[in-house]
């Protein structure tokens, strides 16, 4: 199970992460992130040097919006606390790692 964070906990565990992080912005209404749920639960299970969390749009907008996202499913990827990648749509999880160049 990816966790879910809040506006309240994104600094913890996104830009203070020793490790790199996905983060998969999504939202509960959106059938193209339930369909990229599974590939992430792929990536988090097969990766232990990289952490994949998971932002509510609907619950955390001010997250959303400091990243600029217009489009979910958004996944980004940051590294050292800034943002190094990002994808907008679903796509498989070997295509999505291969996107960001991981």
């Amino acid at each position: 199970m990816i966790d879910e964070i809040t506006d309240e906990t994104f600094d913890t565990r996104v830009l203070k992460n020793e490790k790199p992080v996905l983060v998969d912005f999504r939202a509960e209404w959106c059938g193209p992130c339930q369909m990229l749920g599974p590939e992430l639960e792929k990536i988090a299970a097969s990766r232990p040097d990289l952490d994949v969390v998971g932002v509510d749009v609907d619950k955390a907008p001010f997250s959303a919006a400091d990243y600029g996202i217009t489009s979910i499913p958004a996944v980004l990827l940051f590294r050292n606390g800034a943002e190094a990648g990002r994808t907008v749509g679903f796509m498989s999880a070997d295509r999505l790692l291969s996107t960001l160049g991981l």
